[in-house]
């Protein structure tokens, strides 16, 4: 009987146990403690942790922020003069005869202002000399003095004296009844006189209008030239990478920009000395008819 008892006492004592062992509360004080996070560790070693942990951002690309990395090879910057040393030997050509061409249009340029300046102030210099004369002979020393030699109006005089003094000096009348035969030969002398100034004063003219004319035209064939390379160059790299394609297309372009840089002032300089030969041609007509008026009253006067 005790010893029922006593085995009932110990599963009652056994059964309190087991409750108590599986409440929660003995469960959580009897739980091992959890092992330390990274988290925990980093704020822990701060020096560690920034060792440990890699870096966010990437590194830049050297390649974007380089200005001589184009299409993953090395280049130089991209100039006039490299555009020209680069490009292909047609287009290169091109370019230096539009240079040249330009070149030459600005010295002609210097060559016909000069020219043109000094060629108005000799004429006003003879003018004053001419209305000075007072026979045909005094006209014809004055035209023919070496101070107007080469210039067109004191030609112009020396052709119509030198034809009055021929028609004298064949014992010709030159007065009188003949007086109108003798003007129209010297007339005629005169205009075949005229006749060759506009080729005297139009030198350089022609190269001027075929450079202001075609220069575009130039230009234009080695860009196209260039281009049709670029996208054979293209075809065959297999890339549409315009940083790889640019540089040829500029070279081409350039070639444009060239034809254009010889065109435009050859225009510009082809216009302006039109206009200096057609009033200096003016002023060669109204020479004439004062010419024939001096000649015919010195005429008139027996002179």
């Amino acid at each position: 009987m005790l010893d029922s008892k006593k085995k009932n006492l110990l599963l009652a004592l056994a059964g309190a146990a087991a409750l108590m062992v599986s409440s929660p509360a003995f469960a959580q004080d009897a739980a091992p403690a959890p092992a330390e996070t990274p988290a925990a560790e980093a704020s822990a070693d701060p020096e560690a942790t920034a060792a440990e942990t890699p870096a966010e951002t990437p590194a830049p690309d050297a390649t974007a922020d380089d200005p001589e990395q184009v299409g993953g090879e090395s280049h130089g910057q991209l100039t006039v003069a490299r555009m020209f040393m680069d490009s292909d030997p047609v287009v290169k050509a091109v370019m230096i005869g539009l240079v040249l061409a330009s070149v030459f249009s600005w010295t002609l340029l210097v060559i016909k202002l000069i020219e043109f300046g000094s060629l108005n102030r000799q004429t006003d210099r003879y003018l004053e000399a001419f209305r000075s004369a007072r026979t045909v002979a005094d006209i014809r020393r004055v035209s023919t003095s070496e101070d107007f030699e080469g210039n067109p109006l004191a030609d112009m005089a020396a052709a119509a004296t030198e034809e009055v003094e021929a028609s004298r000096a064949a014992g010709l009348a030159v007065s009188g009844e003949y007086r109108d035969s003798t003007l129209g030969r010297a007339a005629t002398a005169v205009a075949a006189v005229q006749s060759g100034l506009a080729k005297r004063l139009s030198g350089g003219q022609q190269f001027l209008a075929s450079t202001g004319s075609n220069g575009p035209f130039i230009g234009l064939f080695g860009t196209v030239y260039g281009i049709m390379n670029s996208f054979i160059g293209i075809a065959n790299t297999n890339t549409t990478n315009l940083a790889v394609v640019a540089p040829g297309i500029a070279e081409a372009l350039l070639a444009t920009g060239l034809g254009l840089f010889a065109a435009i002032p050859a225009v510009i300089f082809y216009n302006y000395f039109n206009t200096r030969i057609s009033a200096y041609g003016v002023r060669s007509d109204g020479f004439n008819a004062e010419l024939l008026n001096t000649i015919s009253r010195q005429l008139d006067k027996g002179a």
